[in-house]
């Protein structure tokens, strides 16, 4: 009978220690397979959810609706001198993976090619800034009816677009053009439907790019290629007056480390023609392309080396600066402003310094 109760006992012991591991058994499992399902079967960790910015947009739209024509002094009104203003509003934007806006920058050139009443530029030596770069001295605080700059305007317009899709700001509530939403119209005064459309046209030319971390937006900008009037004289032809602004833009995207996680680079080579008497005959209503906008049309195919167009050339030297650092790109090696790279002359034979400025610009400015 001891006997009996002693097996007892003990068959009673090891149940209850069977169970104790059973137990424990099941809470190792239980991790395990957490831990199976994170890695889905393999040692490779889980992709990170991609986040901040993902895409990057360029948008520009360019206006002479504000050329002059000459006029001369008659009774009591002054001579008006001829102007050819080229506005290009520039827009650089990033969205992350839902469309919405990581970052925005905009800015205009407002570029005014002026004549003499003999028609020949009298500005060509002017240093020719945006809106943003004049700061205080493009002069709107003095005569705001909110005390507040052009620039400062601007910014508070990017803050408010923040956060939000192209479908919302388009959405905006206007009066006149001007904002009627009530958080901005004690912060924004000016008129912003160019602003508005520049924004939309950065989402429709979105492309991928790496994660970025800041955005930049750089530019140059000439009058250097404006002509003054010359009458025809032997065997010369007459030439008539051009104003012609050439504003380069590069919108730019850095991932944390500094590198260039993706770049858009455009040129709005805009023309204002007058006629001998001064006045505009281009058609001021007209929709003005930059040169990828033109495509094929910009004509450069037939007379290239490398049978490539302007945009087709473009979009290999960005993707050769994708990648690299600020100092890596300007330190591309050029002959005559044209790529040197081993790895670019059979692809690039356009002059490049505008570019390469436009891009060191851009990273200057990142924020």
């Amino acid at each position: 009978m001891k006997k009996f109760v002693s097996l007892l006992l003990v068959l009673v012991l090891c149940a209850v220690l069977v169970a104790g591991c059973n137990g424990n058994k099941n809470s190792d499992n239980t991790d395990n397979g957490n831990n199976n399902n994170a890695n889905s079967g393999n040692d490779t960790p889980p992709a990170a959810e991609e986040t901040g910015a993902v895409k990057l947009g360029l948008g520009i739209v360019n206006s002479i609706a504000k050329s002059k024509d000459y006029a001369p002094a008659e009774g009591d009104n002054a001579e008006v001198l001829p102007v050819g203003q080229v506005d290009t509003v520039i827009a650089a934007v990033t969205f992350d993976k839902d469309g919405k806006i990581v970052a925005v920058t905009i800015d205009t050139a407002q570029t005014a090619v002026k004549f003499d009443a003999g028609l020949k530029v009298t500005n060509r030596d002017d240093v020719l800034k945006t809106k943003v770069e004049k700061g205080e001295e493009y002069g709107m605080k003095r005569v705001s009816s909110i005390g507040k700059e052009w620039d400062e305007q601007i910014a508070e317009l990017e803050q408010w677009m923040v956060g939000k899709t192209v479908a919302e700001v388009k959405a905006m509530e206007l009066n006149e053009g001007k904002v009627a939403v009530a958080d901005l119209t004690s912060k924004v005064t000016i008129t912003v439907t160019d602003y508005l459309a520049a924004v939309e046209k950065a989402w429709n030319n979105a492309v991928d790019i790496e994660p970025a971390d800041k955005l930049g937006l750089g530019h140059t900008i000439s009058i250097a290629k404006s002509k003054d009037y010359a009458p025809a004289e032997g065997d010369k032809s007459e030439v008539l007056p051009t104003a012609q602004v050439d504003t380069v833009v590069a919108a730019t995207a850095f991932t944390a480390d500094g590198k260039v996680a993706g770049v858009i680079i455009d040129t709005a080579q805009i023309v204002v023609n007058f006629d001998k008497d001064g006045k505009v005959t281009s058609d001021k209503t007209a929709v003005l392309k930059t040169k990828v906008e033109k495509g094929d049309e910009y004509g450069m195919k037939r007379v290239s080396t490398i049978e490539k167009e302007w945009f087709e050339q473009i979009a290999e030297l960005e993707k050769w600066m994708t990648g690299k650092t600020v100092n890596e790109i300007t330190a591309m090696a050029l002959d005559g402003g044209k790529p040197a790279d081993a790895d670019l002359t059979a692809k690039v034979t356009v002059t490049v310094t505008d570019y390469l400025a436009a891009v060191e610009e851009a990273a200057a400015n990142a924020k």
